[in-house]
């Protein structure tokens, strides 16, 4: 997933940043309200998070907006309505939290957190913004579980590492549909992120060494898909 993190205390929103990236997400961090829209409108997001107490306002303004207007979405559905908001504050009375779903974010957790239930919340609210009947995939010999973040071939587990995981995740969570090569570095790559000429072929390489040469089918000027259930 590619997630925005709207976050003004430094320590926290670098570790925040690196945690989420090492788990295999594209995670771009800011520390206020303008750098935020500066890069909603630079680039797609699956997940914004998003802190309430700002330099420059408060997160609810920008949450409001976002709802309002339909800006700053992913390429699942196009507009804002279609991405998912985990707020994110030091802010915990009830009346808060029930302002800020109230506006329209998806989920709220309270500072200090534990970053697996960080990490935990984000793949739920995520999940609310795909158009999948099923979270598993069964693909000849290939099962992709998206739930458990888990893909077995012949019933064995397969290792994957984080960003191995997050292509097999991007094709599997637009099954059917090709995915172009930038589409792929969006999902794997922040803002700024030095991406090698050849990055993407690399992963797809490793990915495909792993789980058979079937599964990820590339189309010739256009991208890659994930095979249909029939091998095609």
């Amino acid at each position: 997933m590619r997630i925005l993190i709207i976050e003004d205390e430094a320590p926290l929103g670098s570790a925040v940043q690196e945690r989420l990236r090492r788990a295999g997400h594209a995670a771009d961090w800011f520390t206020t309200l303008g750098d935020a829209r500066a890069a909603l409108a630079a680039a797609s997001y699956d997940v914004l998070l998003l802190d309430l107490g700002l330099p420059d306002g408060s997160g609810r303004d920008l949450l409001r907006e976002i709802r309002r207007n339909g800006h700053g979405g992913n390429g699942l559905g196009g507009n804002g309505s279609a991405m998912a908001i985990l707020i994110t504050t030091a802010q915990d009375q009830i009346s808060d939290r029930i302002a800020g779903l109230s506006d329209g974010a998806d989920d709220y957790i309270v500072k200090p957190y534990d970053f697996d239930e960080l990490l935990a919340r984000l793949d739920a609210v995520s999940r609310r913004y795909v158009a999948l009947v099923d979270n598993r995939l069964a693909l000849g010999e290939v099962e992709i579980d998206l739930s458990r973040r888990r893909l077995s071939r012949l019933g064995a587990e397969v290792d994957l590492t984080a960003r191995e995981w997050a292509v097999i995740e991007l094709l599997a969570r637009r099954a059917g549909a090709i995915c172009s090569r930038e589409q792929i570095e969006d999902a794997l790559y922040g803002l700024g992120e030095e991406i090698e000429s050849n990055a993407i072929e690399v992963f797809i390489s490793r990915v495909r060494k792993k789980v058979g040469a079937g599964l990820i089918r590339t189309v010739r000027g256009r991208g890659y898909r994930l095979a249909r259930e029939d091998g095609a």
